[in-house]
């Protein structure tokens, strides 16, 4: 790679992925260590989501109007490494939701705008991301494991500090990245509109499946860790098994090419929701088992690795390339929203409902999904 800034781009992923890693596992465990109880811990989780349905398409029009995309990634990581800081003045609930809610504002401004940095880095070279994207993974792995080390030696306190040191470093590497600007391509012919586009057979199946199946992750991110420390399970052994499903995903995203050369997208996305459905029944009724639980989180692979891959082709495939932004865009606001709503039920259930009934619900989320894009999603979508 020699004419793109290769570790300049991959240190930025490497930082920014692992803050993901330390809010995902261990962001509800804090909130427990604070003393809150489980309903106000999903409404805490939740905020971040829900800022994810606005802030992206609000920052990305700025950026598409002012083309100052790096400035917005560098203010972006200055502002979430500012407003997160606000946590060492108070502790309390409403405090703590307006640091959710203004860290995510400028965080979520951040990552789709460095994507078009790095593919403009690489000059039409699209293959060559997952080579760079690798590294966010990595991130996330050694956050895990980290803190998960970390959190056994040391008090929960300090979380708050290892989680500013971590947006630290998001800032440094985005100053030592270099400027580029996507390439100038003529205007094509506009074609039926976003609408009518979204009208087509499927697409509307298709993102309400999306919904749900963000919708049944909502226990996983929300409580898997408080649900593993309560069944016995050591912090260290618990960020292993997050990053055991991270390593899961890694591979399949590398081998994504050879699924989709023999399968549908429809079929990849139906696969994704009928292991969802068993997974979460895993999670939620044989996760003192160890066996199964390393089972339950291979299966990561499939309910993020392939529905991710394949939901991200069903646009490319169902939008022209003047509403791609605009169908990338929905499907990011209903994935936070799916997500939002499913933290806010976890919290809601887990405490009176018990992990059972919790995860069960998750299920049927994720087999909704699974009939409903058999039902309603064209057999001929094609891959990519």
């Amino acid at each position: 790679m020699s004419s793109i800034p290769y570790w300049r781009l991959s240190s930025f992923y490497l930082s920014y992925f692992a803050l993901l890693g330390a809010t995902a596992p261990f962001l509800a465990l804090y909130f427990d260590h604070l003393g809150f109880a489980p309903a106000r811990i999903g409404e805490l989780v939740a905020i971040p989501m829900l800022m994810r349905c606005v802030a992206p398409n609000l920052w990305g029009w700025l950026g598409d109007r002012s083309g100052r995309r790096l400035l917005i990634v560098r203010l972006g990581a200055l502002c979430t490494l500012g407003a997160f800081s606000l946590i060492f003045f108070a502790k309390s609930y409403a405090w703590l939701a307006l640091v959710m809610a203004l860290h995510a504002f400028f965080w979520h401004a951040v990552l789709p705008q460095f994507e078009v940095i790095t593919l403009a880095h690489l000059h039409g070279q699209t293959s060559r991301y997952s080579q760079v994207r690798l590294w966010g993974s990595i991130g996330f792995i050694l956050a895990v494991v980290g803190l998960g080390r970390l959190f056994e030696w040391l008090s929960l306190d300090i979380y708050p500090l290892a989680v500013v040191g971590i947006m630290a470093g998001i800032l440094v590497a985005s100053l030592w990245v270099p400027n580029a600007q996507p390439a100038e391509h003529a205007v094509r012919p506009a074609g039926e509109g976003f609408l009518a586009q979204l009208r087509a057979p499927g697409v509307l199946a298709f993102y309400g499946c999306v919904a749900l199946m963000q919708f049944s992750h909502g226990p996983y991110y929300t409580f898997l860790t408080l649900h593993l420390e309560h069944l016995g399970y050591s912090r260290g052994a618990i960020g292993l098994l997050w990053a055991l499903g991270v390593v899961a995903e890694v591979l399949m995203f590398l081998s994504m090419s050879r699924v989709f050369a023999r399968s549908s997208i429809r079929a990849v996305l139906l696969v994704s929701f009928l292991l969802a459905t068993l997974r979460w029944l895993l999670l939620g009724s044989l996760a003192e088992v160890p066996a199964v639980l390393i089972f339950a989180q291979l299966l990561h692979a499939a309910t993020f690795g392939c529905f991710h891959a394949a939901a991200i082709a069903f646009v490319q495939s169902s939008f022209g390339a003047r509403q791609q932004g605009q169908g990338q865009a929905l499907y990011a606001a209903l994935s936070g929203t799916g997500g939002a709503l499913g933290a806010l039920f976890s919290g809601y259930a887990w405490s009176g409902l018990g992990p059972s009934f919790t995860f069960g619900m998750a299920s049927l989320a994720a087999l909704a999904a699974a009939v409903i894009i058999a039902r309603h999603c064209p057999p001929s979508r094609s891959s990519p």
